[in-house]
């Protein structure tokens, strides 16, 4: 028999929230599933396998014609629900889920993602260590292939866990946070649900809003795997270009950061071309990747905090050298490119 600290430290967790269960916080827990059947088993097998054990799961169906009913009919758990809408889209899937949670912290999971066996456990016990007025706990991740192979962990530079602030994610979005995020039942009261009008960047553009209300804690350990194919919603450069830039322009236009503040509003649009960029070079769009970079260098020619947006020194000439050795691309005037794309006409 296996006697590590470890066992035995999840053994008395599991068994500490069986007894006392009416004393340990509970977490509802949502997945948006549309057209994912193929990897939802899997991402429910790793809530259920969660060594805390006060939660419910809420699988949100939204509007799916595979096997996605099938697969969640299979499941017996009464901690476990399954319910059905026409299709709305990701921001509505979740905020059904919300409305359906019985209990004061949600937490999200992709329905292609899976969690690390620990990762309510982590959150919560983060949670009992701050003060009361943090209102989020997010953590890293690791990726994993279309099969659920483990492929590794991006670098991330943040050396320590640490706050995160509404300037963080204005600037970018710090990891990819919503397959890690809990989140207080009250920051949606005070803060709203997610915009159903985005079809992207909904998760950046609720964070924004709670971290302007809240605090927010960064755990700096993978807590869940993201899975890398190609139908995520990523990949959808022209829907991830538009959408990022309605939610900056929110941001601009609710005063999440003063607009006072030029040299921090001239940084967020040169790393949103940046990033912008490098969605198009992914989309196989090496044309129009190589003029979004060269957008960011000519809003931004000075550095930028790498570290703090968790990118290598140098990124942007990183990245303008990489489009320019690494494919074909035709010759773009980078100021006609530029004044088509300014972020000054707001």
């Amino acid at each position: 028999m296996n006697t590590s600290p470890q066992n035995r430290s999840n053994a008395a967790i599991a068994d500490l929230n069986a007894k006392n269960s009416a004393f340990v916080p509970g977490v509802s827990v949502v997945i948006p599933a549309y057209n994912y059947a193929k990897f939802l088993a899997s991402t429910v097998d790793s809530v259920l396998g969660q060594t805390y054990s006060n939660f419910e799961l809420i699988v949100v169906d939204d509007g799916s014609v595979d096997e996605t009913r099938s697969v969640m009919e299979s499941y017996l758990d009464k901690r476990v629900r399954y319910v059905y809408q026409e299709n709305r889209g990701l921001s509505a899937a979740r905020n059904a889920g919300i409305e359906q949670a019985r209990f004061d912290y949600i937490a999200f999971l992709d329905a292609d993602d899976r969690w690390m066996p620990d990762l309510l456990e982590v959150a919560m016990r983060s949670f009992a260590s701050l003060p009361p007025d943090y209102g989020m706990v997010a953590g890293w991740c690791a990726s994993m292939d279309y099969d659920g192979k483990h492929i590794g962990e991006r670098r991330l530079r943040i050396q320590s866990d640490r706050e995160l602030t509404v300037r963080d994610f204005v600037m970018k979005n710090p990891a990819p946070l919503s397959s890690s995020v809990i989140i207080k039942r009250c920051v949606f009261r005070d803060c709203g649900l997610f915009d159903t009008a985005l079809r992207s960047s909904e998760d950046r553009d609720m964070w924004i809003r709670a971290a302007s209300r809240y605090r927010v804690f960064f755990i700096c350990r993978p807590l869940v795997f993201i899975r890398k194919h190609g139908q995520s919603m990523s990949r959808h450069a022209v829907r991830m270009r538009e959408n990022t830039l309605k939610t900056i322009k929110s941001a601009y236009k609710n005063r999440m950061v003063s607009r006072s503040d030029i040299l921090f509003w001239l940084r967020v649009f040169a790393v949103y071309y940046f990033e912008t960029a490098w969605t198009y070079y992914d989309a196989d769009r090496k044309g129009a990747a190589l003029g979004f970079i060269a957008t960011s260098l000519l809003i931004w020619p000075g550095l930028l905090p790498s570290a703090n947006l968790n990118e290598p020194p140098f990124f942007r000439l990183r990245a303008l050298v990489a489009f320019l050795l690494r494919g074909n691309h035709k010759r773009l005037d980078p100021s006609r490119f530029f004044k088509k794309q300014s972020p000054f006409f707001l």
